[in-house]
Parts: structure tokens; sequence; C-alpha cells
């Protein structure tokens, strides 16, 4: 039997919802791995104890996104949507999420991580939206990137598609804090400032510091969602930049 691409475990008397990716090194982002945190989601986030859950990964790297190979033409929608369906829950989920992020965060993997709240980083954390040098763009990092850093910020990644250090993404506001041991400041985190609280408490005040911010995330997804199905993926250079990735050649763009 194949390994888990999700490790799922009830930590802290059952306060603390850790997940793990679990295929490094890459730890894609693939159907089965978005499968498996909605699933460990559904069945554990609405626990009535629950103060927290804390999204780490194995390996020397956070994930390096998701699979080309899904985004596809033929393949894309079914993709966008199983994505977007987690991210919402994510954003919407009634206990603050933690995020610990090690080496490269890119593409959906940075989407999952933005979906959360604090993000702790190791300083040799590496943060990018790839996905124009493919020749298409991030949809759901469209309208997860301007929650967390300013407009000018956020087209700058989503546009250049360059990566930034764990310095610089503390500097514009999307890492919350720099440790050698990410996963360890994210739970001295937890054990200081949510273990104690009410769930009860931390649940209204998630749904009242939120609920304006994930009505209007709903929205944009499905609208970023139709730009990319409907517009994006008939671009003769979309196509052609995908199809140069699995090639490993060099994308001939066309500019149509």
């Amino acid at each position: 039997m194949a390994e888990s691409p999700l490790k799922v475990a009830l930590e802290r008397d059952g306060a603390l919802l850790h997940l793990t990716l679990n295929r490094p090194k890459a730890n894609i982002c693939d159907a089965q791995m978005i499968e498996a945190l909605q699933a460990a989601l559904d069945a554990h986030a609405g626990h009535a104890a629950l103060r927290g859950v804390l999204l780490d990964a194995e390996g020397p790297h956070f994930s390096f996104g998701a699979s080309v190979e899904e985004h596809l033409a033929e393949r894309c929608a079914g993709m966008l949507a199983s994505l977007h369906a987690l991210i919402l829950a994510l954003a919407g989920c009634r206990v603050p999420v933690l995020v610990a992020v090690r080496g490269q965060c890119l593409g959906g993997g940075l989407e999952i991580a933005l979906a959360g709240g604090p993000i702790f980083a190791a300083p040799n954390a590496q943060f990018g939206q790839p996905e124009i040098k493919l020749g298409v763009f991030a949809p759901a990092a469209s309208c997860l990137l301007p929650w967390r850093v300013s407009a000018v910020a956020a087209e700058d990644l989503l546009c250049s598609g360059r990566s930034i250090d764990a310095a610089q993404a503390l500097a514009i506001g999307l890492v919350q804090m720099l440790a050698d041991d990410p996963v360890a400041a994210a739970l001295a985190y937890f054990d200081e400032h949510l273990a104690p609280r009410s769930a009860a408490a931390l649940a209204h005040a998630m749904q009242a510091a939120r609920a304006p911010r994930l009505a209007a995330l709903r929205d944009e997804l499905a609208r970023v969602e139709r730009l990319y199905l409907q517009s994006l993926m008939k671009t003769r250079d979309a196509n052609e930049g995908l199809a140069a990735f699995l090639a490993k050649r060099s994308p001939t763009w066309e500019h149509r």
C-alpha cells in the first residue's frame, strides 16, 4: 500500500490538529494531496475542543507547488475546483491555521499556505508564484496575496514569477516570524497564545475577523477561475508554456 501523502495527528490532548505534507522532497500538491488535506479538515476541524491547526511538511522543502500535468487544458477544471474548495476550507477554518515553512514554498503550495494564518519560516525559506513563467497565472494567489501584502508587492510576485527569501517575505508581511525551527516556533505560539483560550471564543473570533473577507474570497475565486478556464486556457501561449515545461524545453511565445 502506498504511503499516505499526508500525516494527520491530533496533539496537545486533541487541541491541535497537526497536518504534515508527506511526499518529500517536492511535496507536490496534486489531486491526491488536496483530497487528503480536505478529508483531514472535514474529519477533524469541527472538533469542539480544537484550538489550532499546524500545517508543515516532511523533508527540506514545504512544497514545489501543484502538479503541472493537472494544469493541462483537459484536466485543469477539476484541479482548480478541488484546490479552490480546499482554499476556502482553510480560509474558513473555525480555528487559526499555523503554517511552518522550510525551503521552497512555491505555486500551489504557497497558495495553500496563504489560505492559513500566520506563517513561521526558516531562514532558508523561499516563496514564489512561478506560474507566469509557464504562460499561466496563479488564481488563488491573485486573491490571497493582497490579504497579506500590498497590492504592489502582490503584483510583483504574480507578474514576475520571482522568488523571495524569508527575510524579504518578513519585510513585506508575507511571513509573521523567522525561526531556525519553524515548527517549534509555531508550537510555542500555539502553547502560549491559543491553547489557553476557549475554543468557542476562538471560533467566534475567527468568524468575526474573516467572515467579510471569506465572502469576498468565494466570489473572487469564482471570478478568477472563470478567467483561467474560459479565457487564459484558450490562448496559444498558455498551452505552449505547459507543454514546454513537461518536455523540458524553453517555451516559444507568440503572445496570443
